[in-house]
């Protein structure tokens, strides 16, 4: 089992930046995939970028170029800096760890607010 904290939403202006954070509670490096999902009222979770255990990342296509997913092993954490922050990008941003296609892993959500 593992824990997920995010840390860092905000409310920023558009065109400005934010860094998310996700401290896992255990070690990351065998949870096969790290993620951060958003979503706003109404909707459904929407995946915004993923860092697989081998490093490789994917990006939903409205954030290419924009926002890049990291992680730093030594302090379980996984990273989503966001530039270029537009008002669509208002959301409830998810942590998730995915240590098996069977299990996922969900934190408390931080919301990120960007004012036109």
């Amino acid at each position: 089992q593992v824990q997920l904290v995010e840390s860092g939403g905000n409310v920023v202006q558009a065109g400005g930046s934010l860094r998310l954070s996700c401290a896992a509670s255990r070690s990351i490096f065998n949870i096969n995939a790290m993620g951060w999902y958003r979503q706003v009222p109404g909707k459904q979770r929407e995946l915004v970028a993923t860092i697989a255990r081998g490093g490789s990342t994917m990006y939903a296509d409205s954030v290419k170029g924009r926002f890049t997913i990291s992680r730093d092993g030594a302090k379980n954490t996984v990273y989503l800096q966001m530039n270029s922050l537009k008002p669509e990008d208002t959301a409830v941003y998810y942590c998730n760890a995915r240590p098996n296609m069977w299990t996922d892993y969900w934190g408390q959500g931080t919301q990120v607010t960007v004012s036109s």
